[in-house]
Order: structure tokens, then C-alpha cells, then sequence
């Protein structure tokens, strides 16, 4: 199973961009990675995923373009480029891997995570 770290997460102001990071290590199988978003008491939402041959990727209707996702399978690294970010106070982002070829939005369908990094972007 693989195993995932994320990384990049900070506080930033409305308006900013900033781009998160996830190293995946440990397995020989090519993972479909994904996104999800987390606020305090909340459930953990998808963001946007991106199969393991690069296809896609595809996005949570909400976010109108202002996210970007993509992999360097090389590096074993999926990235999440976040943009105009909305003043929505303290989130955890998570990374996560499925053996499927395809995203799914469901967070049941991923058997691998990471242990998120937060980003807070003050109301």
C-alpha cells in the first residue's frame, strides 16, 4: 500500500495562491491520486482527482477553475495548485490513493491517506 505525505499547507490572505505537495512512496503500483478538503467539523470533501496515467484531471463543481491539479509520476509527487483562495478560516487537506484507474468524489473508495496538511485562510 502506498504511503503518502503532504506538504506546502500555511496561512495565507484572501486572494492568495498557494500550492501543496504529496509524495507517494513504497509501492510499485500506479495509484489515481486525489484531493480532499476538511474544515473543523465538517466532512471531508473531494477537491479533484487525477487518474494514475495523467487522464483528467477532474474537479468538485465549487471550485470554478481556481484549483489545478496535476502528477509527476517520475517523482512520485501530485500537486495541488490553489488560487484566489476563499476566506473560509482553517482547512485540512488530504491526499489520496486508489488502485482504480479512475477518481472517484467518495471518500470510502480511497484505501491510502496521508496525514493532511492544514491551510487557513482568515474570515
Amino acid at each position: 500500500q502506498v504511503q503518502l505525505a503532504e506538504s506546502g499547507g500555511g496561512s495565507v490572505q484572501a486572494g492568495d495562491s498557494l500550492t501543496l505537495s504529496c509524495a507517494a512512496t513504497g509501492s510499485n503500483v500506479r495509484y489515481t491520486m486525489a484531493w480532499f478538503r476538511q474544515a473543523a467539523g465538517k466532512e471531508r470533501i473531494f477537491v479533484g482527482g487525477i487518474s494514475w496515467d495523467g487522464n483528467g484531471p477532474n474537479y468538485a463543481d465549487s471550485l470554478a477553475g481556481r484549483f489545478e491539479i496535476s502528477r509527476d509520476n517520475n517523482k512520485e509527487t501530485l500537486v495541488l495548485q490553489m488560487n484566489n483562495l476563499k476566506p473560509e478560516g482553517p482547512a485540512v487537506y488530504y491526499c489520496a490513493g486508489r488502485s482504480r484507474r479512475t477518481p472517484s468524489p467518495q471518500t470510502y473508495d480511497y484505501r491510502s491517506w496521508g496525514q493532511g496538511t492544514q491551510v487557513t485562510v482568515p474570515s
